[in-house]
């Protein structure tokens, strides 16, 4: 069984997670992969998906760029009859299944932690990823609820980082330099940005004022949190989605019953519990 994977962005930690989630389940079921980066460019991504369909794979595993770019991909393979499976993230265009995780839920868990460590007072900055990405549309969703029902919480600034560590740097300096120790709290909408928040607030010398939370539980983030320098983190579960995505692929090719939909809940991490996720 032959299965094409068109992958998000494989520059970051958290997809290189899930293709390696692949990889092992895919030997572990006897199925070959090929993989492609789509390097966040929706369009290349809808190629991506054409070339699988000429290939005449059995199935399409896609790890969405975005909610309506992405959404032509999953149309033009249902269109020549090659189960599609989204995983991670949307698109509005609905595929044969989906496996992932609710992002709402993530944003949620970080952002009433914040609530909490600010006693509901205090002024927060969210970064954002690649905008019009399902994860980026649901965190900031879920982060606004909490913000809502914390009438003491201020957003004082939101803007995207574009998931990237050394754009959140900068992001992080400007705001820095705009709002000082006015500054409280900051929700980073995955690790790679929490942590580039982090390096600018510890040059600064501001971190011990700022608490920072962000999503994905990336190997240096536990780290991080481990150490003390990152308030906390949430665990989205690479392997069971990957794991679950490409088993949920080969029930389809197979025509044994499957679930359409798969949510594997998120989980916050602090340094009361890292240690769980470490190992």
């Amino acid at each position: 069984m032959v299965i094409g994977v068109s992958l998000l962005n494989l520059s970051s930690e958290f997809i290189v997670m899930l293709e390696r989630a692949l990889q092992a389940k895919a030997r572990e079921l006897g199925v070959k992969l090929i993989v492609n980066d789509a390097q966040r460019s929706a369009e290349r991504q809808v190629q991506q998906v054409e070339n699988f369909i000429a290939q005449r794979v059995d199935a399409i595993l896609l790890n969405p760029c975005e909610v309506e770019a992405s959404s032509p991909a999953v149309d033009k393979a249902l269109a020549a009859g090659i189960p599609i499976v989204n995983v991670n993230s949307e698109t509005r265009s609905a595929p044969t299944a989906f496996v992932g995780s609710r992002d709402e839920e993530s944003a949620e868990l970080a952002m009433e932690f914040i609530a909490r460590r600010l006693n509901g007072r205090g002024n927060v900055v969210m970064m954002h990823g690649f905008l019009g990405q399902a994860a980026q549309l649901k965190r900031d969703r879920g982060a606004r609820a909490v913000l809502a029902r914390h009438p003491g919480l201020k957003l004082l600034a939101d803007q995207t980082a574009e998931w990237d560590r050394a754009k959140a740097v900068t992001l992080m300096e400007n705001w820095i330099q705009a709002h000082g120790t006015n500054l409280h709290a900051v929700f980073a909408q995955n690790d790679e940005m929490g942590l580039g928040a982090l390096i600018a607030l510890e040059q600064a010398r501001l971190k011990d004022r700022v608490v920072v939370a962000s999503v994905d539980a990336i190997a240096d983030a536990l780290q991080a949190v481990k150490a003390g320098r990152l308030d906390a983190t949430v665990f989205q579960d690479a392997r069971g989605q990957a794991g679950t995505a490409l088993e949920t692929a080969v029930k389809i090719v197979r025509g044994q019953p499957y679930e359409k939909q798969v949510f594997i809940p998120f989980r916050l991490v602090t340094r009361e519990n890292v240690d769980q996720f470490l190992k």
